[in-house]
């Protein structure tokens, strides 16, 4: 689980950054509004709409451009017409890549995201070539030094969590729940004074492409650069990379 914890706590500081300039609102305001249309305008009945407003919140976007969305999902506002997309592909060193993506255009955006990845040192491939090797999953770090590990425990697998995980060698335990009880799980935490360093719908690799230090940085760029376009919402991949180069990379953010 190591690659996955630390590009998670990378992205985590590049939305942060990126928020400044509002990119990280385009993409969260694209998955309110499609997560209102699919789901309905209530939060509470709606999982991937709580997780879509959590994040926004992270982010501190203003309740307003939240409500607006909102209502540009359930039709009450006028707005653009998005469609998910899923696109698979290898990256440098064989690592699967799994993009998903909410467009306006299908024809416009896969030809952009096929020429990253050729660019890039990777291939598009067809539809469920890399899909299977991944689960869909919530995902929450916790910084070890905010709680101990049999607490943590309790409170977690009590609100429905999955599993947890303490790898030795990392600063953060990680919960894993299903997409449906992430916001729960969370909620019980933060309710139970727990930080929670980080925390997402995602899609975990069942394994991981160890990648030697010039392939790592290859994939990182590809990565950088697919998180880079504007229809792009989520990149997932299963590599895991040299302590020093997350390091690098983390530094750059």
């Amino acid at each position: 689980m190591s690659g996955h914890s630390k590009w998670a706590q990378i992205k985590h500081k590049k939305a942060h950054t990126d928020a400044k300039r509002g990119k990280v609102f385009t993409k969260i305001v694209k998955e309110i509004v499609i997560s209102a249309r699919l789901g309905g305008g209530d939060p509470d009945g709606n999982p991937r709409l709580r997780t879509a407003i959590d994040k926004a919140k992270e982010t501190n976007m203003p309740y307003d451009n939240i409500k607006r969305a909102v209502m540009k999902g359930t039709g009450e506002l006028p707005g653009a017409s998005y469609e998910e997309t899923v696109y698979e592909g290898y990256g440098p060193g064989g690592v699967a890549v799994l993009i998903e993506a909410l467009t306006d255009n299908k024809n416009r955006t896969v030809a952009e995201l096929r020429h990253v990845i050729s660019k890039m040192g990777g291939n598009m491939g067809e539809a469920g070539c890399v899909s299977w090797m991944f689960n869909k999953q919530g995902y929450i770090l916790v910084d070890k030094k905010a709680v101990n590990e049999d607490a943590l425990m309790s409170i977690a697998l009590d609100a429905g969590a999955e599993d947890i995980k303490n790898d030795p060698k990392e600063d953060n335990y990680e919960v894993i729940t299903s997409p449906e009880d992430l916001s729960r799980v969370r909620l019980a935490l933060e309710e139970a004074k727990i930080p929670v360093a980080f925390s997402e719908a995602t899609m975990l690799p069942k394994n991981y492409v160890q990648l030697d230090e010039k392939t790592a940085l290859q994939m990182t760029r590809l990565m950088d650069a697919l998180e880079e376009h504007d229809d792009v919402q989520n990149v997932y991949a299963n590599f895991d990379i040299p302590e020093e180069i997350m390091q690098r990379e983390e530094a750059s953010t």
